[in-house]
């Protein structure tokens, strides 16, 4: 893999905050879920207890992903209008760090790895970048090609050997060695993947394609696709289960969510979040698991809404209000 460039992590538009004593629990040791709010240019945080949105904030130019470090404390936003990463404590959403990426970056896919470092993808740049101690004074960035047009989204491995893109444009999945100077390797996986995500055990890894209307199960190293499995329309989004025995993708052009099996790699169930009529109106994109994986969060970003599906009935049980255009999701609780 050919490691591009060693970057130094710019100064926060606002300095980094020193962490006062128990300003780390997430959301007080409440649940919640956050959400970029795309078309706002705002981060909000949403209780999941009352359902009302507790705290927004302004943020870098249309915000798309996000996640929660390993702990609850901090959320990281992609900024996928600029050139940055931007870094909030959860509690109460003040912004504590601003890592620049470089010129055109415009970073999206964004994963918060349980080693505590950051991986993101940067569209402009065909790459995506490991941030190295994010929290820290002495944060790194070290910059990895994919040489592929549209570095969408991305997956990293339990061990942090590898990660994965999806890119729309080259309509391939890239698989790229973190520590070796090894060149990535991509291959062709249906039409326009969007969708990634990483089997719990590491053992396979799922995409989806909203062109083909389709999800695959790939090799995770040799990048054979192993199987295919008919979906929903236009699945854009995909979420492996926290407990590994199901995949879930997001269904933007008919509102549904289609369940497969991993055991079998079969698709089980279809849960109607909106159904095809609303579903032009809503906007299905970005999908994320509870923890104990009972619900399940589905952003509507035309209606300003999240969907809190519950798993076991597939009923909608109630919509939370976001800001203008919510799409990224995360979740700590």
């Amino acid at each position: 893999m050919r490691v591009l460039s060693l970057l130094c992590l710019a100064a926060a538009a606002c300095a980094p905050v020193a962490e006062e004593p128990g300003a780390g629990s997430a959301a007080g040791g409440e649940a919640a879920v956050f959400v970029a709010n795309k078309f706002g240019n705002s981060l909000s945080k949403i209780d999941l207890a009352s359902g009302k949105e507790v705290a927004r904030v302004d943020s870098c130019a249309n915000p798309h992903e996000l996640a929660t470090s390993p702990d609850g404390t901090h959320v990281a936003l992609a900024c996928y209008g600029g050139t940055s990463v931007d870094v909030f404590r959860a509690s109460d959403l003040s912004r504590v760090k601003r890592i620049e990426l470089g010129e055109n970056a415009r970073p999206h896919g964004i994963v918060w790895h349980a080693n505590g470092d950051l991986y993101a993808s940067a569209e402009g740049r065909r790459s995506i970048f490991w941030i190295r101690n994010p929290l820290s004074e002495n944060a790194e960035a070290f910059e990895f090609s994919t040489g592929q047009e549209g570095t969408h989204m991305l997956a990293v491995a339990p061990d942090a050997r590898h990660a994965w893109t999806v890119d729309l444009g080259s309509k391939t999945v890239t698989l790229v060695d973190l520590l070796t100077r090894r060149a990535p390797r991509s291959v062709e996986v249906g039409i326009e993947p969007e969708g990634i995500d990483l089997a719990p055990d590491g053992e396979t890894l799922w995409v989806s394609a909203r062109g083909s209307d389709k999800a695959f199960a790939v090799d995770p190293q040799t990048l054979e696709v192993r199987h295919e499995v008919a979906t929903g329309d236009f699945p854009l989004r995909l979420a492996v289960r926290p407990q590994g025995d199901v995949a879930v993708t997001s269904n933007m052009a008919d509102g549904s969510l289609t369940v497969i099996d991993l055991a079998t790699a079969r698709a089980v169930r279809t849960i109607e979040v909106s159904g095809r009529q609303e579903a032009e109106e809503r906007q299905q994109v970005t999908i994320v698991w509870s923890e104990d994986g009972e619900r399940i969060y589905v952003a509507e970003t035309g209606t300003d809404t999240i969907a809190e599906v519950d798993f076991a009935s597939g009923k909608v049980l109630r919509r939370l209000a976001t800001g203008d255009g919510g799409d990224g999701l995360a979740i700590v609780g």
